[in-house]
């Protein structure tokens, strides 16, 4: 009896010891990195904890100040955080899938090329990009849009573009629509060269008459697994951006909050502040707002 389970085992062993070996490391990491820092963001996030002191439990008391007396985070960060993700998330989502889809239409060298121009933007580090950025926002004369205003008479005085409330999160918009042609936009433009080239000519068949019907009926539905991972890496790639709108103004926060996100108010609280615990619980509803639209994401684009 015993010999036959420990035939019984080691053939089990021999079966699956090679998976579990493949699995292990990747198992690891991703209890070292996301696993267990998320869960030890949930804790802290009923404690007060300063980083000096032993966390101290408090209950709901984060979450209770962070809806009812924390101004600045219902003022400013969740409607800024809302406008820049409906603006950012959707906008640059339409944007990849477009370029993708008018890229797929060119022959395969300047297709190659035209992608490496569009991908190359979102490999560079934000602090870097927001280098070229501030050079043609520049708020002195010698900024590149100041001057050119300055030489037509459109204006009499250089603007502040990167310290003005009125221009700063439009600004930031315009700076994440332009680097966020990543790895969701590759995805999309592999699924787009994967198509069948002889289901556009059954639907032509079957009445499709343009290219629009094509793209609706066709392209769409034909490539739902890369839609959905462009999707997912849209809405994470939009919430968790907030380091431009520093690096832009300079300053966190930013002035008059007109570019604080909830990144912001995370990094203001918990590495300004010194507040681990407020921090704690900010970064844990602004991950339930993710976790929100990635399932909204997964039910419009799961296979049927």
């Amino acid at each position: 009896m015993r010999n036959d389970r420990q035939t019984t085992w080691s053939r089990w062993w021999y079966r699956e010891a090679s998976a579990y070996g493949f699995v292990a490391p990747y198992a690891l990491l991703f209890a070292i990195f996301i696993a267990i820092p998320v869960l030890a963001a949930f804790l802290l996030s009923f404690t007060f904890f300063d980083s000096i002191q032993p966390p101290q439990f408090n209950g709901l008391l984060n979450y209770i100040v962070l809806l009812t007396q924390d101004d600045i985070f219902m003022k400013y960060v969740l409607p800024n955080t809302i406008q820049f993700a409906v603006l950012v998330g959707p906008g640059g989502y339409v944007l990849a899938f477009l370029l993708a889809w008018m890229l797929a239409q060119l022959p395969r060298i300047p297709r190659t090329i035209f992608a490496l121009i569009l991908y190359s933007p979102s490999m560079t580090a934000g602090v870097a990009m927001s280098v070229v950025w501030q050079t043609l926002f520049s708020g002195d004369q010698n900024g590149y849009l100041n001057s050119f205003l300055l030489s037509l008479n459109l204006i009499q005085a250089p603007i502040q573009w990167l310290q003005s409330p009125q221009y700063l999160m439009t600004i930031m918009i315009i700076v994440t629509l332009w680097s966020s042609m990543g790895v969701g936009f590759l995805a999309m433009l592999a699924g787009l060269l994967d198509i069948n080239p002889e289901l556009y000519e059954a639907g032509a068949l079957d009445g499709i008459s343009n290219r629009w019907q094509e793209i609706f009926y066709i392209t769409i539905p034909s490539m739902k697994p890369q839609m959905l991972f462009g999707a997912v890496m849209a809405i994470v790639g939009t919430f968790q951006a907030g380091a431009i709108g520093v690096a832009l103004s300079g300053s966190n926060p930013t002035p008059q909050y007109a570019g604080q996100l909830i990144v912001n108010h995370i990094e203001d609280y918990g590495f300004l502040r010194y507040e681990m615990g407020y921090a704690a619980a900010v970064s844990v509803v602004l991950l339930l707002m993710v976790l929100l639209f990635n399932r909204l994401a997964n039910k419009l684009f799961r296979e049927d």
